[in-house]
């Protein structure tokens, strides 16, 4: 029988393997963020009211998830009612009332207690969101200097924003100021997107563990002059593309201020 290894299983080895990396614990925890949780409930949830399942411990009181129906089922051993929240939206709604997460118990090699504290400073960290500035860009050159963490926390980041532009280009950038840095240039990006994707590049810098402001953010079109100098030097991100490209909402969990109510 084949055991599966999710996302969160994997990040949680590397955090478990290197216990003073600071860069992978934060990577578990944006792994965290970004997972499908599914919360288990002593209710059916009403309307948008949920009332978890919670029990007592000596470090407070802690609410249960698990990042796969099957697990949440393996726990329980019944029909158990639960709610699908991502891991954002879960520590929005957690962190004003002071309750800590169990993550997998007893079922996974992932399992862990996230007390308090470390929830709301979850939640604390995701509502930070990047300041818009504008600046003219006097020209672009390859990216350089940049770490592995920071890309790699990239392609997974951007891997999730299916639909919400075409690609996406890396490049180090020389500002009319006079200023220097690196920007993420989204090309064909949605309107509606662009706050949602400005704050998934400032969360890959966050999590990576990168200085706040060594990566702006812009949007442009594919007829921008620009595009094309972006496209000749940048390293390139191709972000998926659904069969018939639309533009509901952002991705789940993207609006933390907007959580289902504990009961």
């Amino acid at each position: 029988m084949t055991v599966e290894i999710t996302a969160l299983d994997a990040a949680h080895a590397a955090m478990d393997a290197a216990p003073e990396d600071d860069a992978a614990r934060l990577r578990f925890y944006e792994r965290l963020a970004d997972s499908e949780l599914f919360l288990l409930l002593s209710a059916e949830p009403d309307g948008e009211n949920v009332s978890p399942e919670t029990f007592e411990l000596a470090d407070g009181r802690f609410v249960l998830a698990f990042d796969r129906e099957e697990r949440l089922a393996q726990f329980t051993g019944r029909s158990s009612p639960y709610v699908a929240l991502s891991g954002r939206v879960l520590s929005a709604m957690l962190a004003p009332q002071g309750i800590g997460l169990a993550v997998n118990p007893e079922v996974a090699s992932s399992a862990m207690l996230i007390p308090a504290e470390a929830v709301a400073w979850l939640r604390d960290t995701l509502g930070h969101a990047p300041a818009e500035v504008e600046a003219r860009i006097a020209s672009v050159h390859p990216p350089s200097g940049l770490p592995e963490t920071l890309l790699s926390a990239l392609d997974t980041k951007l891997a999730t924003a299916a639909g919400l532009a075409q690609s996406a280009y890396l490049v180090a950038v020389t500002y009319e100021t006079g200023g220097q840095g690196h920007l993420l240039g989204f090309i064909d990006a949605l309107e509606p997107a662009q706050a949602p994707l400005a704050k998934a590049a400032s969360e890959a810098l966050t999590f990576s563990g990168i200085e706040a402001g060594a990566m702006d953010v812009g949007f442009f079109s594919t007829s921008d002059p620009i595009t094309a100098r972006l496209a000749k030097v940048g390293l390139r991100f191709d972000l998926p593309q659904p069969q018939s490209p639309s533009f509901e909402r952002p991705a789940p969990g993207s609006d933390p201020n907007r959580p289902p109510r504990l009961k």
